[in-house]
Protein backbone atom coordinates (compact mmCIF):
# COMPACT_ATOMS: atom_id res chain seq x y z
CA UNK A 1 0.00 0.00 0.00
CA UNK A 2 2.81 2.22 0.79
CA UNK A 3 4.73 1.60 -2.76
CA UNK A 4 1.37 2.72 -4.50
CA UNK A 5 0.73 5.30 -2.12
CA UNK A 6 4.72 6.82 -3.27
CA UNK A 7 3.79 5.93 -7.17
CA UNK A 8 1.00 7.88 -6.86
CA UNK A 9 2.43 10.75 -5.63
CA UNK A 10 5.50 10.86 -7.43
CA UNK A 11 3.25 10.71 -10.80
CA UNK A 12 1.09 13.49 -8.86
CA UNK A 13 4.19 15.69 -8.24
CA UNK A 14 5.72 15.00 -11.76
CA UNK A 15 5.94 18.00 -14.51
CA UNK A 16 3.86 16.36 -16.97
CA UNK A 17 0.56 16.32 -14.27
CA UNK A 18 1.28 19.64 -12.99
CA UNK A 19 1.06 21.05 -15.95
CA UNK A 20 -2.05 19.46 -16.51
CA UNK A 21 -3.33 21.33 -13.21
CA UNK A 22 -2.17 24.54 -13.84
CA UNK A 23 -3.83 24.59 -16.79
CA UNK A 24 -7.44 23.41 -15.32
CA UNK A 25 -6.41 26.08 -12.62
CA UNK A 26 -6.24 28.74 -14.93
CA UNK A 27 -9.18 27.88 -16.84
CA UNK A 28 -11.74 27.51 -13.55
CA UNK A 29 -9.85 31.24 -12.04
CA UNK A 30 -10.87 32.66 -15.70
CA UNK A 31 -7.14 33.55 -16.56
CA UNK A 32 -6.97 35.12 -20.07
CA UNK A 33 -4.11 31.87 -20.55
CA UNK A 34 -4.63 30.22 -23.52
CA UNK A 35 -2.33 28.38 -26.48
CA UNK A 36 -3.61 28.95 -29.73
CA UNK A 37 -5.16 26.38 -31.67
CA UNK A 38 -2.53 26.17 -34.09
CA UNK A 39 0.08 25.63 -31.47
CA UNK A 40 -1.80 23.11 -29.32
CA UNK A 41 -1.84 21.28 -32.99
CA UNK A 42 1.48 21.39 -33.70
CA UNK A 43 2.16 20.32 -30.27
CA UNK A 44 0.20 17.07 -30.83
CA UNK A 45 1.77 16.01 -34.18
CA UNK A 46 5.22 16.70 -32.80
CA UNK A 47 4.22 14.36 -29.40
CA UNK A 48 2.70 11.71 -32.41
CA UNK A 49 5.92 11.55 -34.32
CA UNK A 50 8.06 11.59 -31.72
CA UNK A 51 6.22 8.49 -30.01
CA UNK A 52 5.58 6.60 -33.53
CA UNK A 53 9.65 6.92 -34.45
CA UNK A 54 10.66 6.17 -31.07
CA UNK A 55 8.42 2.64 -31.35
CA UNK A 56 9.76 2.18 -34.74
CA UNK A 57 13.40 2.40 -33.95
CA UNK A 58 13.31 0.24 -31.08
CA UNK A 59 11.07 -2.06 -32.59
CA UNK A 60 14.25 -2.44 -35.33
CA UNK A 61 16.61 -2.78 -32.93
CA UNK A 62 15.03 -5.26 -30.93
CA UNK A 63 13.74 -7.38 -34.19
CA UNK A 64 10.31 -9.02 -34.70
CA UNK A 65 8.70 -11.41 -36.78
CA UNK A 66 5.24 -13.18 -37.05
CA UNK A 67 4.55 -12.50 -33.42
CA UNK A 68 4.59 -8.85 -33.17
CA UNK A 69 1.92 -9.15 -36.10
CA UNK A 70 -0.10 -11.49 -33.95
CA UNK A 71 0.59 -9.39 -31.26
CA UNK A 72 -0.70 -6.34 -33.15
CA UNK A 73 -4.51 -8.15 -34.18
CA UNK A 74 -4.19 -9.01 -30.95
CA UNK A 75 -4.52 -5.48 -29.97
CA UNK A 76 -6.72 -4.56 -32.61
CA UNK A 77 -9.50 -7.48 -31.56
CA UNK A 78 -9.53 -5.98 -27.60
CA UNK A 79 -10.14 -2.73 -29.39
CA UNK A 80 -13.18 -4.13 -31.11
CA UNK A 81 -14.55 -5.85 -27.97
CA UNK A 82 -14.75 -3.34 -25.14
CA UNK A 83 -17.33 -1.13 -26.66
CA UNK A 84 -19.86 -4.14 -26.24
CA UNK A 85 -18.56 -4.48 -23.02
CA UNK A 86 -19.18 -0.45 -22.47
CA UNK A 87 -22.46 -0.33 -24.26
CA UNK A 88 -23.73 -3.72 -22.12
CA UNK A 89 -23.01 -1.08 -18.86
CA UNK A 90 -24.17 2.08 -19.96
CA UNK A 91 -27.39 0.33 -21.10
CA UNK A 92 -28.12 -0.90 -17.55
CA UNK A 93 -26.19 1.30 -15.09
CA UNK A 94 -26.13 4.84 -16.88
CA UNK A 95 -29.95 5.37 -18.40
CA UNK A 96 -28.15 6.84 -21.43
CA UNK A 97 -30.35 6.69 -24.85
CA UNK A 98 -28.80 3.78 -27.08
CA UNK A 99 -27.36 6.01 -29.66
CA UNK A 100 -25.62 7.82 -27.25
CA UNK A 101 -24.47 4.56 -25.37
CA UNK A 102 -22.79 3.32 -28.73
CA UNK A 103 -21.32 7.12 -29.27
CA UNK A 104 -19.91 6.77 -25.81
CA UNK A 105 -18.65 2.90 -26.12
CA UNK A 106 -16.82 3.54 -29.06
CA UNK A 107 -14.65 5.93 -27.23
CA UNK A 108 -14.22 3.50 -24.69
CA UNK A 109 -12.74 1.01 -26.98
CA UNK A 110 -10.62 3.45 -28.98
CA UNK A 111 -7.24 4.81 -27.35
CA UNK A 112 -6.45 8.81 -26.61
CA UNK A 113 -3.07 8.62 -27.60
CA UNK A 114 -1.84 11.96 -24.77
CA UNK A 115 -2.35 9.48 -22.08
CA UNK A 116 0.06 6.52 -23.73
CA UNK A 117 2.43 9.04 -24.37
CA UNK A 118 2.12 10.51 -20.65
CA UNK A 119 2.40 6.66 -19.27
CA UNK A 120 5.47 5.58 -21.79
CA UNK A 121 7.02 8.75 -19.68
CA UNK A 122 6.12 7.91 -16.26
CA UNK A 123 7.35 4.18 -17.49
CA UNK A 124 10.90 5.68 -18.72
CA UNK A 125 10.90 7.22 -15.00
CA UNK A 126 10.71 4.09 -13.41
CA UNK A 127 13.88 3.10 -15.39
CA UNK A 128 12.09 0.60 -17.43
CA UNK A 129 11.66 -0.05 -21.20
CA UNK A 130 8.58 -1.77 -23.31
CA UNK A 131 8.24 -3.20 -26.72
CA UNK A 132 8.77 -1.09 -29.44
CA UNK A 133 6.07 -2.44 -31.19
CA UNK A 134 3.23 -1.10 -28.40
CA UNK A 135 3.18 1.78 -30.52
CA UNK A 136 1.25 -0.06 -33.54
CA UNK A 137 -0.68 -1.58 -31.30
CA UNK A 138 -2.03 1.61 -30.27
CA UNK A 139 -2.73 3.30 -33.70
CA UNK A 140 -4.44 -0.45 -34.88
CA UNK A 141 -6.53 0.34 -31.90
CA UNK A 142 -8.06 3.46 -32.57
CA UNK A 143 -10.34 2.43 -35.61
CA UNK A 144 -12.06 -1.41 -34.42
CA UNK A 145 -14.08 0.44 -31.75
CA UNK A 146 -15.30 3.10 -34.06
CA UNK A 147 -17.02 0.69 -36.40
CA UNK A 148 -18.34 -1.09 -32.86
CA UNK A 149 -19.55 1.43 -31.96
CA UNK A 150 -21.21 2.78 -35.58
CA UNK A 151 -22.81 -0.77 -35.15
CA UNK A 152 -24.43 -0.74 -31.51
CA UNK A 153 -25.49 2.64 -32.17
CA UNK A 154 -27.46 2.18 -35.59
CA UNK A 155 -28.72 -1.12 -34.34
CA UNK A 156 -30.52 0.59 -31.57
CA UNK A 157 -31.37 3.60 -33.87
CA UNK A 158 -33.09 0.97 -36.20
CA UNK A 159 -34.85 -0.98 -33.62
CA UNK A 160 -36.63 2.79 -32.93
CA UNK A 161 -37.29 3.70 -36.72
CA UNK A 162 -34.70 6.07 -36.87
CA UNK A 163 -31.47 4.12 -38.54
CA UNK A 164 -30.64 3.65 -41.80
CA UNK A 165 -32.37 3.40 -45.26
CA UNK A 166 -32.08 1.18 -47.73
CA UNK A 167 -29.79 3.15 -49.42
CA UNK A 168 -28.05 4.33 -46.79
CA UNK A 169 -24.10 2.65 -46.62
CA UNK A 170 -22.88 1.73 -43.22
CA UNK A 171 -19.56 3.78 -44.04
CA UNK A 172 -19.71 7.38 -45.89
CA UNK A 173 -17.15 7.69 -48.47
CA UNK A 174 -15.88 10.63 -45.85
CA UNK A 175 -16.18 8.35 -42.94
CA UNK A 176 -13.84 6.28 -44.20
CA UNK A 177 -11.12 8.96 -45.03
CA UNK A 178 -11.63 10.37 -41.66
CA UNK A 179 -10.98 6.82 -39.87
CA UNK A 180 -8.29 6.00 -42.11
CA UNK A 181 -6.41 9.04 -43.02
CA UNK A 182 -6.85 11.20 -39.88
CA UNK A 183 -3.80 12.92 -38.93
CA UNK A 184 -3.15 10.94 -36.09
CA UNK A 185 -3.18 7.91 -38.14
CA UNK A 186 -0.85 9.32 -40.72
CA UNK A 187 1.72 11.04 -38.34
CA UNK A 188 1.72 8.07 -35.90
CA UNK A 189 2.02 4.89 -37.99
CA UNK A 190 4.57 7.14 -40.59
CA UNK A 191 6.86 8.13 -37.83
CA UNK A 192 6.80 4.48 -36.88
CA UNK A 193 7.43 3.02 -40.20
CA UNK A 194 10.46 5.60 -40.47
CA UNK A 195 11.83 4.70 -37.04
CA UNK A 196 11.62 1.09 -38.26
CA UNK A 197 13.63 1.89 -41.16
CA UNK A 198 16.15 3.52 -40.19
CA UNK A 199 17.03 2.08 -36.96
CA UNK A 200 19.60 3.01 -34.10
CA UNK A 201 21.14 5.13 -36.76
CA UNK A 202 18.32 7.24 -37.49
CA UNK A 203 17.49 7.60 -34.50
CA UNK A 204 21.06 9.25 -33.35
CA UNK A 205 20.35 11.60 -36.37
CA UNK A 206 16.84 12.89 -34.79
CA UNK A 207 17.28 12.27 -30.59
CA UNK A 208 17.90 15.74 -29.99
CA UNK A 209 14.48 16.03 -31.75
CA UNK A 210 12.55 13.30 -30.58
CA UNK A 211 14.07 12.58 -27.13
CA UNK A 212 15.99 15.66 -25.80
CA UNK A 213 12.70 18.18 -26.49
CA UNK A 214 9.53 15.20 -26.11
CA UNK A 215 9.37 15.95 -22.24
CA UNK A 216 9.03 20.01 -22.43
CA UNK A 217 6.40 19.84 -24.94
CA UNK A 218 4.49 17.30 -23.13
CA UNK A 219 4.32 19.63 -20.32
CA UNK A 220 3.31 22.26 -22.35
CA UNK A 221 0.32 20.01 -24.42
CA UNK A 222 -1.15 18.91 -20.64
CA UNK A 223 -1.25 22.64 -19.60
CA UNK A 224 -3.38 23.22 -23.21
CA UNK A 225 -5.49 19.90 -22.39
CA UNK A 226 -5.70 21.52 -18.19
CA UNK A 227 -7.53 24.42 -20.21
CA UNK A 228 -9.85 22.50 -22.54
CA UNK A 229 -10.38 20.19 -19.99
CA UNK A 230 -12.06 22.83 -17.41
CA UNK A 231 -13.52 24.47 -19.59
CA UNK A 232 -15.87 21.11 -20.91
CA UNK A 233 -16.82 21.17 -17.22
CA UNK A 234 -20.18 22.49 -17.89
CA UNK A 235 -21.32 19.56 -19.56
CA UNK A 236 -20.91 17.17 -16.09
CA UNK A 237 -24.19 18.94 -14.78
CA UNK A 238 -25.91 16.97 -17.42
CA UNK A 239 -24.72 13.48 -16.75
CA UNK A 240 -26.52 11.32 -14.56
CA UNK A 241 -24.70 9.94 -11.60
CA UNK A 242 -24.56 6.30 -13.70
CA UNK A 243 -22.88 7.77 -16.50
CA UNK A 244 -20.21 9.89 -14.46
CA UNK A 245 -19.34 6.96 -12.61
CA UNK A 246 -18.51 4.97 -15.65
CA UNK A 247 -16.31 7.09 -16.47
CA UNK A 248 -14.00 6.31 -13.60
CA UNK A 249 -14.96 2.27 -13.39
CA UNK A 250 -14.73 1.89 -17.11
CA UNK A 251 -10.99 2.75 -17.06
CA UNK A 252 -10.45 0.20 -14.32
CA UNK A 253 -12.63 -2.67 -16.79
CA UNK A 254 -10.86 -1.91 -18.86
CA UNK A 255 -7.26 -1.85 -17.60
CA UNK A 256 -8.03 -5.16 -16.88
CA UNK A 257 -8.71 -6.53 -19.81
CA UNK A 258 -5.37 -4.88 -21.40
CA UNK A 259 -2.87 -6.34 -18.29
CA UNK A 260 -4.98 -9.80 -19.76
CA UNK A 261 -3.47 -9.46 -23.25
CA UNK A 262 -0.40 -8.09 -22.10
CA UNK A 263 -0.16 -11.97 -20.02
CA UNK A 264 -1.45 -13.68 -22.91
CA UNK A 265 1.22 -12.12 -25.46
CA UNK A 266 3.93 -12.10 -22.96
CA UNK A 267 4.43 -8.14 -22.52
CA UNK A 268 7.51 -6.88 -19.41
CA UNK A 269 6.38 -4.56 -16.72
CA UNK A 270 6.48 -1.73 -18.38
CA UNK A 271 4.50 -2.97 -22.03
CA UNK A 272 1.91 -4.82 -19.69
CA UNK A 273 1.54 -1.02 -17.88
CA UNK A 274 1.11 0.76 -21.13
CA UNK A 275 -1.17 -2.17 -22.33
CA UNK A 276 -2.97 -1.72 -19.41
CA UNK A 277 -3.09 2.43 -20.29
CA UNK A 278 -4.46 1.51 -23.90
CA UNK A 279 -6.85 -0.31 -22.27
CA UNK A 280 -7.82 1.90 -19.62
CA UNK A 281 -8.08 5.54 -22.30
CA UNK A 282 -10.89 6.76 -23.55
CA UNK A 283 -10.55 8.48 -27.04
CA UNK A 284 -11.07 12.46 -27.62
CA UNK A 285 -9.70 13.08 -30.74
CA UNK A 286 -10.35 10.64 -33.43
CA UNK A 287 -13.65 8.70 -32.44
CA UNK A 288 -15.65 12.37 -31.61
CA UNK A 289 -14.59 13.43 -35.07
CA UNK A 290 -16.12 10.35 -36.74
CA UNK A 291 -18.85 10.41 -34.60
CA UNK A 292 -19.75 13.75 -35.80
CA UNK A 293 -19.88 12.58 -39.01
CA UNK A 294 -21.01 9.35 -38.75
CA UNK A 295 -23.58 9.67 -35.64
CA UNK A 296 -25.03 13.04 -35.79
CA UNK A 297 -27.94 11.62 -33.81
CA UNK A 298 -25.76 11.21 -30.68
CA UNK A 299 -24.78 13.95 -28.34
CA UNK A 300 -21.42 15.02 -28.58
CA UNK A 301 -21.97 17.11 -25.07
CA UNK A 302 -21.93 13.31 -23.38
CA UNK A 303 -19.19 11.70 -25.01
CA UNK A 304 -17.15 14.65 -25.17
CA UNK A 305 -17.67 14.93 -21.26
CA UNK A 306 -17.11 11.34 -20.76
CA UNK A 307 -13.63 10.90 -22.45
CA UNK A 308 -11.84 14.63 -22.04
CA UNK A 309 -13.48 16.04 -19.00
CA UNK A 310 -13.97 12.65 -16.58
CA UNK A 311 -11.41 10.22 -17.51
CA UNK A 312 -8.80 11.70 -19.19
CA UNK A 313 -7.84 13.40 -15.94
CA UNK A 314 -8.30 10.36 -13.78
CA UNK A 315 -5.96 8.40 -15.84
CA UNK A 316 -3.69 10.95 -15.79
CA UNK A 317 -3.56 11.28 -12.18
CA UNK A 318 -4.40 8.78 -11.04
CA UNK A 319 -4.61 5.58 -13.12
CA UNK A 320 -1.01 5.22 -14.39
CA UNK A 321 0.09 4.63 -11.33
CA UNK A 322 -2.16 2.28 -10.03
CA UNK A 323 -1.96 0.04 -13.71
CA UNK A 324 1.54 -0.16 -12.83
CA UNK A 325 1.20 -1.21 -9.02
CA UNK A 326 -1.36 -3.49 -10.66
CA UNK A 327 0.75 -5.16 -13.31
CA UNK A 328 3.76 -4.96 -10.68
CA UNK A 329 1.50 -7.25 -8.05
CA UNK A 330 0.23 -9.59 -11.02
CA UNK A 331 4.02 -10.48 -11.50
CA UNK A 332 5.13 -8.82 -15.13
CA UNK A 333 9.04 -8.81 -15.06
CA UNK A 334 10.71 -6.20 -16.11
CA UNK A 335 11.87 -6.48 -19.59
Amino acid sequence: MSDLLQLGLSNLLSPMVLSFALGFAAALARSDLDIPEAVGRAMALYLMFAIGFKGGAALAESGGGGKVLLDILAAGLLSALLPFLAYGLLRAFSGLRAVDAGAVAAHYGSISIVTFVTASQFVTAQALGYEGHLVAMMAVMETPAIVTGLYLARRALAKEGGGRTAGQPFFSKELVHEILLNASVVVLVGAFIIGWATGPSGMAKVKPFVVDLFNGVLCLFLLDMGLLAARQLRGVRALSGGTLAFGIYMPLVGAVAGLGLAWAIGLGLGGATLMAVLGASASYIAVPAAMRLALPQANPAVYVTMSLVITFPFNVVLGIPLYFAAARMLGFQAG
